[in-house]
C-alpha cells in the first residue's frame, strides 16, 4: 500500500501471487522502472566493446550495534527527514542539499503534478513551500525544491549494494501524520520485485482499479515497521546513512497497516534518479519488449512480444522460456524483470531460452522505453 495520511482516498493492496510479470517497456500498459546505477542483474556487452565487462566491488559491512546505540543513529538522521503535504496526500522526504532539494516518492506528490507546490515541515517544526521540480513515475521517485531556505542538513547516502540480509536498519518518517517517528528492524530480503496496477494484481502503487501494469525491482525488503505516511522517508543503516527510500508495504488483505513486510527503493538507484531529476535530465528506462509469466519447471515464459522491440529483433517468440539473461540464471518471471531493469539502454545481452524443449541463444540490445 502507498503510504498515505489519514483521510486520503483508499488504496489498493498487493497480493502475494505471481500472475503476469512484465519485462516490457514501450507500450503504455506494460512498463518497467529502472535507474542507472542499480547493482546486480545482467552482465552486458557494451556497444563499443566486443567482450563483457565485469565490475568487482568490495563492500564494508555496516557495524552491528547494541540497541542502546540506535538513539544516536536516529538523532543523526532525523534532522534530514521532512514531512510533506500535497493536497489530500502526504508522506515524507529526505533532504539532499543545504539549499532545499528534497527526495521523495512520486506518489506522494503526484496529486499536484510537475511544477506544483507542496508543503514541507522540517524536524525543527519550521515550514516551507516547495515546488515539484522533477518526477519519474516508473521508479516512483520525485524531487522537490524548498523555497526561501538555506543551511539545511543533507542526509548522507550510503551504498545500498553493500547491505546484507539481517543488517539492522531504522525507518524514519511521518507515519499516520506522526512527524519524526523512528522504527527499527532488519533487512529481511533483497532484490524484491513487486507489481503495480491491474485488478488481477492489486498493488501498492495504483490509485485506480484499472491502472496500467508495471513493475519495480531490486527493492530492499524490511521488517522495520512502516505505515501510511512513511513513503519517501529514509531507511537508514547503522552508520546513519540512507540506504533506501521507503515506498510500499504488503498488506495481504489485512487492512492498511504494517504486517512486517515493507519495501524501500535502494539508495544507489534513488540517488541516481534524483540527481538526474535535479538537473532536468531524462531518466533512462531499458526495455526488452516482452510480457512474461512464471514457467512450469522454472524460467520466464514469454506471453507476448512487441513488434519492433529488442526481443522481436533478437528473434524471441511467444512461448519461449528464458532461462538465462547475461550471466544471471532466470528461475522465474521476477528474475527476468529484475535483470532487464538492472541493465542500461544500449546494453547487448545474450539470452538463453528454450523453444520446444531445445535450448537456444540470442543477443538483444536493450532499447529506451517509449
Amino acid at each position: 500500500m502507498w503510504a498515505q495520511p489519514p483521510g486520503a482516498p483508499p488504496q489498493h493492496q498487493q497480493r502475494s501471487g505471481r500472475f503476469g510479470r512484465y519485462a516490457m517497456l514501450g507500450v503504455a500498459a506494460l512498463v518497467l522502472m529502472a535507474g542507472s546505477g542499480v547493482a546486480g542483474g545482467a552482465i552486458a556487452t557494451a556497444l563499443d566493446s566486443n567482450s563483457p565487462t565485469t565490475i568487482n566491488r568490495t563492500y564494508s559491512a555496516a557495524p552491528i550495534l547494541n540497541q542502546g546505540d540506535l538513539p544516536a543513529i536516529a538523532a543523526k538522521v532525523a534532522g534530514s527527514v521532512v514531512s510533506i503535504t500535497a493536497g489530500n496526500a502526504g508522506g515524507s522526504g529526505v533532504v539532499m542539499s543545504a539549499d532545499g532539494f528534497v527526495l521523495t516518492n512520486n506518489h506522494v506528490v503526484e496529486s499536484v503534478g510537475g511544477g506544483g507546490t507542496v508543503s514541507l515541515t522540517f524536524a525543527d517544526g519550521k515550514t516551507a513551500q516547495a515546488k515539484v521540480v522533477g518526477t519519474d513515475p516508473r521508479t516512483d521517485l520525485a524531487v522537490v525544491k524548498a523555497e526561501g531556505v538555506s543551511g539545511l542538513t543533507p542526509a548522507t547516502f550510503g551504498d545500498s549494494d553493500g547491505m546484507q540480509v539481517g543488517d539492522t536498519v531504522l525507518a524514519i518518517g511521518s507515519p499516520l501524520g506522526l512527524d519524526g517517528s523512528v522504527t527499527s528492524g532488519i533487512v529481511s530480503a533483497k532484490d524484491r520485485t513487486i507489481q503495480t496496477g491491474d485488478d488481477q494484481q492489486q498493488d501498492p502503487f495504483s490509485r485506480q482499479q484499472q491502472a496500467p501494469v508495471s513493475s519495480i525491482s531490486g527493492l530492499l525488503q524490511t521488517d522495520a515497521p512502516i505505515n501510511p505516511g512513511n513513503s519517501g522517508g529514509a531507511l537508514v543503516n547503522t552508520r546513519g546513512e540512507v540506504i533506501g527510500i521507503n515506498t510500499a508495504i504488503l498488506t495481504a488483505g489485512q487492512g492498511s497497516g504494517n504486517i512486517g513486510v515493507g519495501f524501500a527503493i535502494p539508495s544507489n538507484k534513488a540517488k541516481s534518479v534524483a540527481d538526474a531529476l535535479r538537473n532536468g535530465e531524462k531518466v533512462s528506462h531499458p526495455s526488452l519488449g516482452v510480457s512474461v509469466n512464471d514457467a512450469d519447471g522454472g524460467g520466464a515464459l514469454i506471453g507476448s512480444v512487441t513488434a519492433g522491440s529488442p526481443a522481436a529483433k533478437a528473434g524471441l517468440q511467444q512461448g519461449d522460456v528464458v532461462v538465462k539473461f547475461g550471466d544471471k540464471n532466470i528461475s522465474d518471471s521476477d528474475d527476468l524483470v529484475a535483470a532487464v531493469q538492472s541493465g542500461k539502454v544500449g546494453d547487448q545481452v545474450q539470452i538463453t531460452f528454450k523453444r520446444n524443449g531445445q535450448e537456444q541463444t540470442a543477443t538483444a540490445t536493450l532499447a529506451e522505453a517509449s
